[in-house]
């Protein structure tokens, strides 16, 4: 047999022992180690030694959110509220009067002097237009002239416009009073959408992302246009959509078909139509808010809060609702739930739809999982669920997670090792642009589970570095029912792996490995310089 090109002269990580070569054919595995060698082959390409690993797979992230961040002004290194609004006016100085300054990735948690707010906005962009996205996604701050284009009377439930000591809005919307922007800012344009793919992709090549997971198309909180899915196709057919992708679809957009024939998309789409670069994925859902930003649905207040335990984004008969429809018309369940009293519901509510209608294997998920005492990590695992909480947050926002929570919680917050032990798949994640989402970052993280202020967060939450890799390849594949195409390196499988300079796997050289290259159906697609 002919094949297309052999990498050779490596070590490759494959669940089996690891071998020196991989051989590829018409962009699938077809052999490893000395069988590979053996062959001949159009192309032989030599990895000079390097280490071979699966493809990493996000399984959270927000590929056009972080395209489209790349266009305006970064805060998420701000320490002082003063140098938020110094980076506003520099940015100001560049649009003209009427026009739109947006930042993005601020923390009040990291910041001197809390929150911005609208008058600081005011004096620093006076005539300008003014956004400040929270590095959670689920609050933003507007200026006032911002603010007087709102309908502030028509607050959507699950949300709330902050307001003052003297009752006048701060500027800071929360939750789902950010919807109340839509009428400025929604739908972005088609083009737009699909620059942000263009350049997101260009970006997760050469971290060795080969596939991801787009965490909410359509509608909701994350939506960017109705079209949203004709963007990734336009994307895919101008050839700038360079890694494959599974959409998201949010519950939003989903509604009751003709004749009591399901609750879905129109014709009947479902979770699973696509192919290996574009998918349609589970629904996804919102059940609460952000831990950061102390919205989640908690059982008890926020430390130093009292009164404050957060609220869900819908009412909970209609959370359950909801995903007993999607689940019964054959979807896969992505729930958002960050907050104790959330996974608490979204657990009964996934209880509820099994019982009603059982479906083996059906990958139901649970999107961060934040805050979960051990009666909820039972129930997890009895109802086959797939937690995905993100690695790399310990160390970006742990801090702020660890304030809002106080010691008699932090245990809970974003397990990893107990979820393993408990026999769950674990996928790996960044939930990007929250935080940084390079996954050889948040590999470290699983492994050292250090906060930016060194505190370890739980008590024994970390992961090998094997366990790590497993869940950025094998774990996040399984997440999107992609697991017979991705995720491992053997033969039938598809040939995606990136090119490491050095064993992730091993502890003394995790901090030492660099992606070399990236490799996607078996064409090199990304090499360092």
């Amino acid at each position: 047999m002919r094949v297309d090109a052999v990498f050779e002269n490596a070590r490759v990580l494959s669940d089996r022992t690891p071998t020196s070569a991989v051989a590829v054919l018409h962009g699938r595995i077809v052999a490893l180690g000395e069988d590979a060698e053996a062959l001949s082959a159009r192309q032989r390409v030599d990895l000079g030694g390097a280490v071979v690993v699966p493809g990493f797979h996000d399984a959270h992230n927000h590929m056009v959110w972080f395209g489209t961040n790349l266009d305006e002004v970064p805060l998420g290194e701000c320490t002082h509220v003063d140098e938020v609004y110094a980076a506003i006016a520099k940015r100001a100085a560049e649009v003209g009067e009427g026009g739109w300054v947006v930042g993005h990735g601020y923390d009040q948690n990291r910041l001197v002097g809390g929150h911005p707010t609208r008058h600081g906005l005011d004096r620093a962009a006076p005539g300008r237009l003014v956004q400040l996205k929270h590095t959670s996604g689920h609050m933003c701050v507007v200026s006032s002239n911002v603010l007087d284009r709102l309908d502030l009377a028509t607050v959507p439930a699950g949300g709330d416009v902050v307001l003052d000591t003297d009752g006048s809005p701060t500027g800071l919307l929360r939750e789902q009073a950010q919807l109340l922007l839509r009428p400025l800012t929604y739908p972005v344009p088609e083009e737009r959408v699909v620059r942000a793919i263009d350049r997101a992709s260009e970006v997760y090549l050469s971290e060795g992302i080969t596939s991801v997971q787009e965490a909410g198309v359509g509608g909701g909180l994350v939506g960017q246009t109705p079209v949203e899915v004709a963007a990734y196709q336009l994307a895919r057919d101008r050839g700038v959509l360079r890694v494959r992708t599974t959409l998201m679809v949010s519950s939003a957009v989903l509604h009751d078909l003709p004749d009591d024939s399901g609750f879905g998309l129109d014709l009947g789409l479902r979770s699973g139509l696509g192919d290996e670069w574009l998918r349609v994925g589970p629904m996804k859902l919102f059940a609460d808010g952000s831990l950061i930003g102390r919205t989640a649905a908690m059982r008890d207040d926020f430390a130093g809060e009292p009164g404050n335990r957060g609220y869900f984004q819908l009412p909970e008969d209609e959370l359950a609702r909801t995903i007993l429809r999607a689940h019964r018309a054959g979807w896969q369940i992505a729930t958002h739930a960050i907050g104790d009293r959330a996974i608490e519901t979204v657990l009964d509510a996934y209880a509820a739809a099994l019982a009603a209608y059982p479906r083996p294997d059906h990958r139901h998920r649970i999107e961060h999982c934040a805050v979960l005492p051990p009666e909820g990590l039972a129930r997890v695992v009895e109802l086959g669920l797939i937690p995905v909480p993100q690695g790399r947050f310990v160390t970006e926002i742990g801090d702020g997670m660890r304030a809002a929570l106080g010691p008699e919680r932090e245990d809970w917050c974003y397990r990893l090792k107990s979820l393993v032990d408990a026999g769950c798949v674990l996928p790996g994640s960044s939930d990007r642009p929250v935080v940084n989402g390079a996954p050889l970052l948040g590999l470290i993280d699983m492994v050292r589970r250090r906060t930016s202020q060194g505190h370890l967060l739980g008590s024994d939450e970390r992961l090998t570095p094997a366990q790590a890799l497993r869940a950025y390849t094998y774990g996040s594949a399984y997440a999107a029912f992609r697991e017979h195409d991705l995720g491992t390196l053997e033969p039938g499988k598809l040939a995606d792996f990136a090119v490491l300079s050095a064993d992730p796997t091993e502890e003394s050289t995790l901090e030492d490995a660099r992606v070399l290259a990236t490799v996607i159906g078996g064409e090199l697609v990304y090499q360092a310089t």
